[in-house]
Formats: C-alpha cells, sequence, structure tokens
C-alpha cells in the first residue's frame, strides 16, 4: 500500500468511528478535517467531496461487517453451525468492530431509508446482500436436512434480522442486560419451529 492509499485509510478509519457516533449523515470534510487535523484540501484530495467520502463510509462498514461475521462463521461447516456463527457473530460485530456508538450500516438504514440518492442506494444493496446470504444460509441448512423441506428460508431470515433490530434497540436504548441472551433464547425458538423432524432417518 502506498503512501497515499495508507492516508486514505487512514482518513477512512476516523470517519468510520466517527460514523458509529454522529452517523453517516453526520460527516463532513469539515467535521473530519477538525477531527483529523488535516486541511480540508487535503481531504478533498482523497475524497471530493462529502458524499463521496459518505459512501466510502459505507462501503468500509460493509466490507468490515463482512470480514467480522460472515467470514469466519463461513468457516463452519454449512448447515445451523453456519447459521449459528452467522448470529453470534452478529450480536459481537459492534464491539469486535470497536463501534461505541452502534452499527453504522443499522443507523445508515434509518437515516436513508426515505432519501433517494445514491446514499440510500448504497445502503440498500449491502443489505439486500445481507438478506441473500441469510436466505442462502438458511436453504443450506435444508438441504443438510437440518430444517424442514417447506421452511420459507425468506420468512426465517426477516424474522433473524427482526431478532437482531429488537436486539439493538434493548441494548441501546433500554439498557437491557439480558439483549443478547434474549436473542439467542429466540434463534433457538426460530430454528425449533423449523426443526426437522426426521434428521438422522
Amino acid at each position: 500500500m502506498g503512501k497515499g492509499e495508507q492516508t486514505r485509510q487512514a482518513i477512512l478509519d476516523e470517519a468510520f468511528a466517527l460514523a458509529s457516533n454522529i452517523g453517516v449523515g453526520g460527516l463532513s470534510i469539515g467535521v473530519l478535517a477538525e477531527r483529523t487535523r488535516m486541511s480540508k484540501s487535503g481531504l478533498f484530495a482523497h475524497f471530493g467531496s462529502k458524499e463521496e467520502l459518505q459512501l466510502a463510509v459505507l462501503r468500509e462498514a460493509q466490507q468490515r461487517f463482512a470480514d467480522v461475521v460472515l467470514r469466519p462463521a463461513f468457516r463452519q461447516p454449512r448447515g445451523l453451525a453456519r447459521l449459528r456463527a452467522i448470529v453470534i457473530n452478529w450480536l459481537d460485530w459492534t464491539r469486535v468492530a470497536n463501534l461505541p456508538g452502534g452499527c453504522v450500516i443499522n443507523a445508515a438504514a434509518a437515516e436513508f431509508d426515505d432519501q433517494p440518492g445514491p446514499l440510500r442506494d448504497e445502503v440498500r444493496i449491502g443489505l439486500l446482500a445481507l438478506r441473500r446470504t441469510l436466505v442462502d444460509t438458511v436453504a443450506k441448512a435444508v438441504s443438510t436436512g437440518e430444517l424442514r423441506p417447506d421452511t420459507d428460508a425468506e420468512q426465517f431470515a426477516f424474522e433473524l434480522e427482526g431478532i437482531y433490530q429488537v436486539t439493538q434497540q434493548s441494548r441501546r436504548l433500554l439498557d437491557d442486560p439480558e439483549a443478547d441472551r434474549r436473542a439467542l433464547v429466540a434463534f433457538d425458538r426460530l430454528v425449533r419451529d423449523y426443526a426437522s423432524t426426521n434428521k438422522g432417518d
């Protein structure tokens, strides 16, 4: 990595951490210049506009999510072991990624859900990709015989995302110390609802 790329990555690291606290919408070249003690012109050399900076942060968030949550989980055998690993990593991801203000992607989804444009499009692309991954992982658990053949993988993924959303709210807004435990209980109940009765036959 060249010096210019290293500088750009250092700026992006700072922007990513900042976005956790103030949201992607709160990021600007001026705010980041103060934070990094760089000139605005220096930042513009790496990110030509506020929107380009925000898009870069969203893509960085998606990349880090994949590194922390998905890639380690995919080392597990396909089926429920892999699905459970995704859930556990997902619950831990803001801690592992050192995001004191919470998930950048989750916050951005709320920020831009009714604001058409490139930022909303980027968030939507990332969330659709995650849903496809969840659906595919559930489908593989069906193919291994761990979940019933009539399992609705789309519905399973939908409910799994709901578990994550309420867990984040319970953690961050309601200060519920039982949030993670409740999330895993909910996941286990969801698995039981779809569990194959013929496994091992």
